[in-house]
């Protein structure tokens, strides 16, 4: 086959035309791979395309096409790499054609005219030597650059050698260290060799416990006589009454030495070194430092006869459980560069006497004397396995049901098939000689077609009406029985038409069998289907009663007869303690998963534990009562009355917001995945636990009663109200959620009572409500009380734009309440008092109504303009605007009732004005403006040149909005003013040098005081703009911070060093009188001011400083040594540096988890700190655990912190980041790493392709290699990383992400290789190797859709999903079978041709782990570097990957064969869609690994199927060799559902 037939085969599959490279004639027809990856000539792929997409014709798969169209799509470069191989070697194979034909034509020439000239012929020989010549300079160049290379690549290689052999010796020393630190930490423990000390310890407590629990048995029975049915009260006296003996203890049984010694083994040191350090039982060296130590006998056993008969007494001594670890062995020799140490500890075990030889039975063991019917009934249950599925096969009440086992369903089918074997034989009829009598095993007919066995508790014979113990056959008249295999009790009555003996046997024989010897013997392997069980802990809910019908009835309508789970928990002589749980995915109604705890639940039954009493509930934190005489912000959450009634004081608490999002995230996920764990089904009072609310949001909640069946009160902690909610709508909280306290605090308005004195109307509460419920309000406390109590508060409108409201007041003067004696006194002197509380308007106008005083003195004028106030300190503000902290707005609070009333009276006004259409607006000028449908006062910004839209600035507020001129009036000149002060602050100047504040300064600035009450000092007081003061405000706990500290601590701003001489200017002594009464007012001077005439006395509060603080970093991680190495990424940087882990490192991660939670078990407490020295810190990650990390910057009110275990960067607020090392002795456990031998595209990586990178490698497995180490132990590693063989660089340089680095590494030859094109290589009798081009395997032929046909089962991959062999017969082609033909093939593996056709789905030999060639499929590739091919088995089914070595060429006269194995789908069911699995397969994570098991258990036997469809895959049905479809356990026991 020549190079032209090479390029016909590369052809487009869909038109058949071959693929062309673009020339200068045309444009040529490239491959292009579509992105199912099938490959399509360009010419198809226009013709095909439609709306920019194309469906590929193969796999129907659409492929978006790019900007480019059908040419932006990717070219094959394989197929185009062949063709132009192909169209190369045309041209050189057609330039020696031209050769040939121009000698042989010449030699022609010659015969014909005169010979040719010699020196011509000497011309040509020279030429040819001189290339001669220059071919072997070059081939020497050759060999002594190979020569050289070799020679440098043996001293590296020696180098390394070297290097590793130090490291391993090193490696050793170090291991011999840590197993000397082991061994002498265990002599700490050294006490547990003497093991008869400790045994008769045991001996003593067990005996104090089973007299405790005796004793305790003993009250409740003396307490409840009732009780003494449910144990034996013989033997709890015989525990109580059992003498005590000191003489059956052992007292001197200490050993005197504990037959340890340690040993020094090393043998071949010429060859190997094997270091056997040993701790060994045996006789002490009576000379430790002896030279003969190294020539110890070989087997040290034989040398301790006492070892040899303890190991004869106690041969599991001797085996590798008895070991304390067990041996890790490293060997060392010239081939193999390695070291081990080898570590053993042999511990003797000696035989402890029976605890139990001398002491009464005790605890559950008390309740039944009956023997057990069946041993291995209790190895089967035994509490260490995993839980059965049973149903319910009888129930007597709950501690008395039978039941079972679902697993055991095929073997009960079985022994029904023999039992009714048997009972067609005549063996088994009665004849008139046998007698039947109590406690003898018999066959009974349970039903028409089926016998089951029983046993026989009572028999009557004719004419007696008493039971007797034997009776003839023939004279049998009634019978009760026990079925042994369902645990009902029967009574049979044998009637016959006639009286004679015959007929009444014949009515025997009709209902019962006898059990002959043949079918006992039989029968003996079946154990009894149904277990006897009880459920555990569990007594009637009235002890005197019993159990009750309801209790039965229950247990039988919440079980049902689906399968459930069963927890074996212990013995009660021939009773199964146990718990029954219903699986999540079968309940249907809302009803507990456990039955015990259901039970218990619905008031039928209690628990029954005597030893300890329930634990008390873990409590909320109580709420944070607010300090008294104190102005606080609140929210009232929820009301009961006046007098109960509940708020909440952080207003914007942003640790609850997160809390609250955590808990929905935590909940919502749980309520799918985890339901059963986090599951309420015995609620306690007062428990605490997450409840689901009416808007299906969860919020933490209490118990606080139990109303009705199923259904409990809660109390939502965080807000006060409570509601009644069903059990299902309750979760466990996790521990994580007890961080904060309650938020809801409950309070009562102080001094007030209801107008009857007696009770609250509807009419009170519901205006209490309207004018409070769901508002911000001012609560001042007006004294402290116990936390279980209400506080008493005085509760104040909050209002922006108006006076404070008193709402207990209003209350009052609406005639809904009454204060208390003394109560109405206080209130009103504290509403006079001008240094706390700026009066309400209405007050004043009904004070000066009342008193009948000139109205210009008593009236407060309106004030346009804001005056000069007489304090300067401590002055409370509103913060209405902020452009930066040297520019910003402030409302005087007292001033609120004149803002309220200019807007007023601007409404009045501006309703009676007509808009002015020609009047122009200029700078500077005062306007009325309709601001958000309120009139305002304005001030122009700027000339208004246009007729739609003006820039106007608020006077009142200080921003600055954008109005229509329609929305503009002229402002009369007596309304001019302004009542917004604007502000800066002093002693302090921008961060960095600035002259100008920073956006994040301004920004942090007004995000936390826009609209915020803060305290204001006036440091001087001048007629320029800004005015210099100081502002405070209150940070989250309620303290007051100065605003300057604040900008410091976030590093925003530098505090000014200036020294402090201006002296605050005072009132003057006049100004600052006060009247006390009328004739005092007409003293206050005539110019007024409506600040208080003494400044309010704020909380007293404290300025927190920032505190300077200085962490070093984490210890740097310990760097891998060169070479490869596995390892998990846990994060990639937008740099492009990719952070690794060991597999080491991530066992030690656990540890380190475990142990920073068990250390920072609270938070602590958050101050402020300068973050300029921090580096090293610990941190609140988003799961609220505590992780270590890296500060890298600060950013306002975030930080940027890099987790140092995991190498994530993120931005996270300052409150969760705290300046303290954690478990600073452990290095980092994640190493930087950077890739080598790629230039990322643009010099720097793009976020496409660290986006690639994240999606190939996070949190996934892969293998490195080092190849250079950092300068330093924080650097990263310069490395290769290769996912499945592929390295990531060839993955980047073909995404197109980067380029590989060109440039020669150190070491290597720069002389460049002699390309071998360049040379005159004949190939013209070369040719090509001959190999047959072989075909698909054949299909077996199966029948027709609906036809049942033997199959055998080869391989499962799923429980849908399988593939089996129509059983046929074998077939034979020219006389022989598969197997015979694969046995001849095998017997000559010489003779097999190395496989040279990859091409997918092509047919091959692959050789098994057992060593022989099986037929084979090729599938693909699995791996790249090194080479391995993905085959399927298609006579088993099963897949390998494969090297080369391991692939052979498949004779042609195999295919004849049909494939063995047809992959399959199982119709009928398919895997559950409900509730997360724990173990699920890796490959198929729809289904578990227990479902995959138990098909596998179903599949043994005879099985067959019908095809139900054969498009678009193979679907059959499969059935067992009773005729029903293999899948219906699976359906019955939950693991898999209905198609």
């Amino acid at each position: 086959m020549d190079s032209g037939d090479n390029l016909s085969t590369v052809t487009c599959h869909l038109c058949g035309e071959a693929f062309s490279l673009p020339e200068d004639d045309s444009d040529g027809n490239l491959p292009r791979l579509l992105l199912c990856a099938h490959i399509y000539c360009t010419s198809c792929l226009l013709s095909i395309h439609c709306d920019g997409v194309i469906r590929c014709p193969e796999c129907e798969v659409e492929s978006t096409l790019p900007e480019g169209g059908v040419f932006g799509l990717q070219e094959d470069s394989r197929i185009i790499g062949l063709i132009y191989t192909s169209k190369m070697n045309k041209k050189r194979g057609d330039r020696g054609m031209n050769r040939r034909r121009y000698t042989s034509a010449h030699a022609h020439t010659e015969d014909v005219e005169k010979p040719a000239d010699m020196e011509k012929m000497k011309k040509l020989v020279d030429e040819a030597l001189n290339q001669a010549a220059e071919n072997l300079f070059a081939l020497q160049n050759i060999r002594q650059t190979l020569t050289v290379g070799g020679a440098e690549q043996a001293k590296r290689e020696q180098a390394r050698l070297e290097m590793e052999i130090e490291q391993a010796a090193d490696e050793a020393l170090l291991a011999v260290q840590k197993w000397k630190d082991v061994q002498l930490r265990r002599l700490a423990h050294l006490e547990g060799r003497f093991s008869c000390v400790q045994a008769e310890v045991s001996r003593v407590q067990k005996r104090e416990k089973d007299l405790e629990i005796a004793m305790q048995m003993a009250r409740e029975v003396r307490r409840v006589p009732f009780l003494e049915q449910y144990c034996t009260l013989d033997k709890v006296l015989e525990t109580l009454q059992a003498p005590v003996d000191e003489e059956s203890y052992n007292m001197k049984g200490i050993t005197p030495d504990s037959r340890m010694s340690c040993v020094f083994q090393s043998e071949c040191l010429n060859q190997s070194l094997l270091l056997s350090l040993k701790m060994e039982v045996g006789p002490k060296l009576q000379n430790a430092k002896s030279p003969n130590r190294n020539c110890l006998s070989p087997n040290p056993e034989r040398e301790n006869p006492e070892r040899e008969n303890l190991e004869r007494e106690n041969p599991a001594s001797t085996g590798p459980s008895s070991r304390g670890a067990s041996p890790a062995t490293l060997t060392f020799n010239i081939e193999s560069p390695d070291v081990i140490v080898e570590e053993l500890l042999n511990e003797e075990q000696e035989k402890a006497p029976s605890p139990l030889a001398a002491v009464p039975p005790t605890g559950p063991e008390l309740a039944n004397d009956n023997e057990r019917i069946h041993r291995r009934r209790r190895r089967l249950f035994d509490l260490n396995r995993v839980t059965h599925w049973v149903v319910l096969s009888h129930v007597v009440n709950p501690s008395y049901f039978y039941v079972r086992c679902v697993a055991e369903e095929k073997q009960r089918e079985v022994l029904s098939k023999k039992i009714n074997d048997f009972c067609c034989r005549d063996s088994c009829r009665f004849t008139s000689c046998d007698q039947v009598e109590t406690g003898t095993l018999i066959f009974v007919k349970c039903e028409e077609t089926r016998w089951c066995r029983a046993n026989v508790l009572e028999v009557f014979h004719v004419g007696c009406k008493e039971a007797v113990k034997a009776c003839r056959a023939s004279r049998l008249v009634r019978v009760r029985v026990f079925l042994l295999d369902s645990g009902h009790r029967k009574n049979l009555v044998i009637q016959s038409e006639e009286e004679t003996p015959e007929s009444l046997l014949k009515a025997v024989n009709d209902k019962l069998r006898r059990v002959g010897k043949v079918a006992k013997a039989e029968l003996d392997g079946f154990a009894y289907q149904a277990i006897r069980c009880s459920l555990k802990n569990l007594v009637p809910y009235d002890p005197i009663k019993g159990w009750s019908k309801e209790a039965q009835q229950e247990l039988v309508s919440v079980v049902g007869s689906a399968a459930v789970e069963m927890r074996p928990l212990g013995w009660d002589r021939d009773s199964l303690l146990v718990d029954l749980r219903k699986t999540p995915m079968e309940r249907a109604s809302d009803a507990p998963v456990s039955i015990r705890e259901y039970l218990v639940f619905i008031e039928v039954a209690r628990f029954y534990s005597p030893v300890k009493p329930c634990r008390t509930p873990l409590l909320f934190y109580p709420p944070q009562s607010p300090e008294t005489h104190t102005e606080l912000h609140a929210v009232v959450s929820h009301v009961h009355s006046p007098e109960d009634f509940y708020i909440q004081l952080q207003v914007d608490d942003m640790e609850f917001v997160l809390l609250s999002a955590k808990i929905q995230a935590c909940y919502s996920e749980a309520t799918v995945r985890e339901e059963d764990d986090l599951s309420v089904y015995c609620p306690v009072m007062q428990q605490a636990c997450v409840a689901r609310y009416k808007d299906t949001l969860w919020y933490r909640a209490q118990v606080t009663g139990h109303p009705v069946r199923s259904k409990v009160e809660v109390q939502y902690v965080d807000f006060g109200n409570k509601e009644v909610v069903s059990v299902s709508d309750l979760r466990k909280i996790k521990d994580e959620f007890f961080s904060l306290p309650c938020r809801a605090v409950r309070c009562c308005l102080s001094g007030l009572v209801p107008l009857d004195g007696d009770t609250w109307s509807d009419a009170c509460s519901n205006r209490f409500i309207s004018l409070a419920f769901q508002k911000l309000v001012i609560i001042v406390a007006t004294e402290k009380v116990r936390h279980t109590e209400p506080v008493p508060v005085k509760l104040f409108e909050s209002s922006l734009n108006g006076p404070l409201d008193n709402i207990a007041q209003l209350l009052v003067n609406e005639r809904l309440a009454a204060f208390r004696d003394g109560a109405e006194a206080a209130v009103v002197a504290a509403a006079a008092e001008p240094a706390v509380w700026d009066p309400p308007l209405e007050l004043r106008s009904a004070t000066e109504a009342a008193g009948g005083g000139d109205p210009g003195e008593a009236a407060v004028d309106l004030l346009p303009q804001l005056k000069r106030p007489l304090c300067l300190q401590n002055l409370k503000v509103r913060v209405s605007h902020v452009n930066s902290p040297s520019s910003f707005y402030v409302q005087f609070t007292q001033f609120s009732s004149q803002l309220k009333r200019m807007c007023e009276l601007l409404k009045k006004k501006c309703e009676l004005m007509e808009q002015q259409e020609e009047l122009v607006w200029e700078k500077d000028q005062f306007c009325a403006a309709l601001i958000n449908g309120v009139w305002e006062r304005g001030r122009v910004c700027c000339d208004v040149t246009s007729r739609d839209a003006a820039e106007v600035i608020r006077c009142d507020h200080g921003n600055k909005v954008k109005l229509h001129v329609n929305d503009m009036r002229p402002l009369p000149f007596s309304l001019m003013g302004s009542l917004a002060l604007e502000c800066t602050l002093t002693d302090i100047r921008p961060a960095g040098g600035r002259s100008t504040w920073s956006a994040t300064a301004c920004d942090l600035f007004s995000f936390y005081l826009t609209g915020a009450s803060a305290y204001l000092t006036i440091k001087e007081m001048t007629d320029e703009r800004p005015l210099p003061v100081t502002l405070s405000c209150s940070n989250e706990t309620g303290q007051m911070v100065s605003m300057v500290d604040f900008l410091a601590s976030e590093g925003l701003g530098l505090r000014e060093r200036k020294p402090r001489d201006a002296a605050v200017p005072k009132p003057p002594a006049g100004d600052s009188q006060t009247g006390g009464s009328d004739g005092d007012k007409k003293q206050i001077p005539t110019v007024r001011c409506v600040f208080p005439l003494q400044p309010p006395k704020p909380t007293p509060r404290t300025v927190m400083t920032p505190e300077k603080v200085k962490t070093r970093l984490y210890r740097p991680p310990e760097l891998l040594g060169l070479g490869p190495v596995q390892i998990t990424v846990s994060a990639v940087g937008e740099d492009g540096v990719i952070y690794t882990r060991t597999q080491s490192a991530d066992g030690r991660l656990e540890q380190l988890k475990e142990r920073i939670q068990q250390s920072m078990k609270t938070l602590p407490r958050q101050k402020p700190y300068t973050w300029k020295s921090v580096q090293g810190c610990a941190v609140i990650g988003p799961d609220m655990l505590w992780y270590r990390g890296q500060l890298l910057e600060v950013l306002g009110g975030h930080v940027k912190v890099q987790y140092v275990d995991y190498g994530l960067v993120e931005n996270i607020p300052v409150v969760h980041v705290y300046p303290v090392l954690l478990c600073d002795d452990v290095p980092q456990l994640c190493m930087s790493c950077e890739l080598h031998g790629i230039n990322p595209v643009g010099g720097r990586w793009q976020s496409d392709a660290v986006a690639l990178m994240r999606e190939l490698l996070v949190d996934r497995c892969v293998d490195m290699r080092v190849t250079a180490l950092p300068a330093g132990p924080r650097e990263p590693l310069t490395v290769e990383l290769f996912l499945d063989g592929l390295s990531l660089n060839k993955i980047l340089t073909h995404h197109q992400h980067a380029s590989m680095n060109a440039s020669p590494q150190k070491g290597h030859s720069d002389m460049a290789p002699v390309l071998l094109d360049e040379w005159e290589i004949d190939i013209e009798n070369l040719k090509a190797p001959e190999e047959l081009m072989l075909g698909c395997f054949i299909q077996p032929a199966l029948p027709q859709e609906g036809e049942q046909f033997p199959v055998r089962v080869k391989h499962l991959r799923t429980p849908n999903e399988l593939f089996f062999c129509p059983l046929d017969g074998a077939v034979e082609v020219d006389g022989e079978t598969l197997d015979e033909a694969l046995t001849r093939v095998n017997d000559d593996v010489d003779a097999m041709q190395p496989l040279t056709d990859l091409r997918r789905g092509g047919p091959c030999l692959a050789q098994y782990s057992d060593g022989r060639f099986y037929r084979a499929q090729m599938n693909g590739f699995s791996s790249v570097e090194p080479v391995r091919i993905l085959v399927q088995h298609v006579d088993f089914g099963s897949e390998d990957p494969l090297p080369l070595s391991r692939l052979r060429r498949m004779p042609a006269e195999l295919l004849r064969f049909p494939v063995q194995a047809l992959k399959v789908r199982v119709a009928g069911f398919k895997a559950p869609s409900g509730g997360a699995q724990e173990d699920v397969l890796p490959y198929c994570p729809d289904w578990s690994v227990k479902a995959t098991m138990d098909m596998l258990e179903l599949l043994h036997g005879d099985i067959t199927a019908s095809v139900v469809a054969r498009a678009p895959e193979l679907t059959v049905l499969l059935y067992n060799e009773d005729g029903e479809l293999v899948h219906r356990p699976l359906l019955s026991s939950g693991l898999a559902e209905r198609e």
